[in-house]
């Protein structure tokens, strides 16, 4: 009764009797995702309107992540949690993985969620929790109010899977890479910027005394402004929702569904029936790529951590004695050339190294540049900020190429009607492990400081090696037998 039947050129056809090479199409009226496949058959362009809404609200859900970062030491002090210095880093560490942990316990509920109800209300409940959360965030006068909030806006905030599976649902599968390269691109702009806009808003009675008094609700709350300056941010793309497109199949009948043909490399995709579903767990493509994730994103996060503690931490204790506006300079620089790296670099690097063989080179070539971090506090003036931000921006082009490439294999490796919950467990597993990186790094951290005159490896060389140990465990489980590809695609 509801459905509208075409063959594969387009033709309304009811008798019509499609190539023996492609079987027909089947479209079921009232379904959204029905309607985004019609719309994809029709255009063969790149989708950049919904690439754009992609990118922005991947922008708004990270910034809130990793902007405390540069007040952070700050902000332990003010709450008159550390007993002594050398111990910021371990409150500092605990506070930086509440989001984490509270995001591991819920990432698969909200993949799951995402198959069932579509992925636009996630998206948009998740904008909402960060505009509520987050702000209370930078009310915080207490430790435990800090960790609470944190930990709620984790757990609420379930957009990531969502918006995965929504970046390869909008485009043709010759876009895949595209979209996800935008995800990843967003949420890489968003761990940098958010610390940029946390360096710049921080403590604004002190940074900008012309402008507020320290009597005021940002002198009493100094760390509200970065905060509420994200919520906004949020509150914008929350509206925005109202215009955005579901691309889940809503339809009862989802067994007759047939093939969906496109002219591209890539083979075409088909939504299989609950009773085929082979478990996700027993996916070993899926589960490989998912692994070799989690590795490169500890490692991406513990270096995020390290780098502004490191950076602001007094040249005594082998920083660089940074003030939290000058890591946010260096972040805002490297936020810059990891956009311009993504719109005219990244594509042609996918397209001409394919996705393993790009995150491998850009895994070794992560290696020696982080071994030249420690030696950075030997140097002064024009040449520390040249070396400084020059590495930051390598380093975030390297980490985008690496977990793009691995997030275009888990998306590879499922069907449509298991994208969200696929996401949803690599989420999850993400997220244990980003809980486990800023926990970890401020214990290293705090470790480090206390042995500046070791032998081996003293103070901020340790931490730079045991982060390029990590990267090299990460690159070993890009190899056979470690990683698998999906056999239906042919992945350089």
């Amino acid at each position: 009764m509801g459905d509208t039947t075409r063959n594969r050129h387009g033709n309304d056809n009811d008798d019509a009797k499609a190539p023996s090479s492609s079987p027909e199409t089947v479209y079921y009226e009232g379904c959204p995702g029905c309607a985004m496949e019609r719309k994809k058959e029709n255009s063969t362009g790149t989708p950049y309107k919904e690439f754009f809404y992609v990118g922005v609200t991947t922008l708004a859900s990270a910034l809130p992540i990793s902007a405390l970062f540069p007040f952070l030491y700050f902000m332990i002090q003010d709450m008159h949690v550390a007993k002594n210095e050398e111990d910021i880093g371990v409150y500092a560490g605990l506070l930086g993985a509440s989001y984490m942990i509270g995001r591991c316990f819920a990432s698969l509920f909200w993949g799951v969620v995402a198959d069932r109800i579509g992925r636009k209300p996630i998206i948009a409940f998740s904008m909402f929790s960060v505009v509520i959360f987050n702000t209370l965030f930078g009310l915080s006068e207490k430790y435990w109010m800090a960790i609470a909030t944190r930990m709620l806006l984790g757990s609420l905030n379930g957009m990531l899977a969502p918006i995965k599976a929504y970046s390869v649902e909008v485009c043709r599968p010759e876009h895949h890479a595209l979209g996800l390269s935008v995800v990843s691109t967003g949420w890489g702009i968003g761990l940098v910027v958010g610390p940029a806009i946390g360096g710049y808003l921080a403590q604004p009675a002190k940074q900008y005394p012309n402008l507020f008094s320290e009597k005021s609700v940002f002198g009493r709350f100094p760390y509200l402004l970065p905060c509420l300056f994200i919520s906004l941010i949020a509150f914008a793309v929350l509206i925005s929702c109202i215009w955005l497109p579901e691309t889940l199949h809503m339809h009862k009948n989802l067994e007759r569904e047939v093939e969906m043909y496109c002219d591209s490399e890539v083979a075409p995709h088909r939504e299989v029936p609950h009773s085929e579903k082979k478990s996700l767990y027993k996916n070993w493509p899926l589960m490989s790529s998912i692994i070799a994730y989690c590795v490169f994103t500890l490692h991406d996060t513990a270096y995020s951590e390290i780098f502004s503690l490191w950076a602001v931490s007094d040249k005594k204790y082998g920083g660089l004695s940074f003030s939290s506006k000058d890591v946010g300079q260096v972040l805002a620089a490297s936020g810059a050339g990891l956009l311009l790296y993504q719109i005219f670099v990244y594509r042609h690097v996918h397209k001409y190294l394919g996705s393993i063989i790009s995150s491998r080179i850009a895994a070794v070539l992560s290696i020696p540049l982080l071994a030249t971090y420690p030696f950075m506090t030997h140097l002064s003036g024009t040449k520390l900020g040249l070396a400084i931000y020059c590495a930051a921006v390598m380093k975030g082009a390297f980490a985008t190429t690496i977990l793009t490439g691995t997030c275009i294999l888990q998306n590879s490796a499922v069907p449509q009607n298991q994208r969200g919950a696929a996401n949803g467990i690599s989420t999850t597993a993400m997220s244990l492990f980003k809980a486990i990186a800023p926990a970890g790094a401020g214990v290293l951290f705090s470790w480090a400081q206390k042995r500046q005159h070791a032998a081996f490896f003293p103070g901020d060389q340790m931490i730079f090696l045991i982060l390029n140990i990590v990267e090299v465990i990460g690159l070993v489980l890009t190899f056979k037998p470690f990683l698998a590809i999906p056999k239906q695609y042919d992945f350089k």
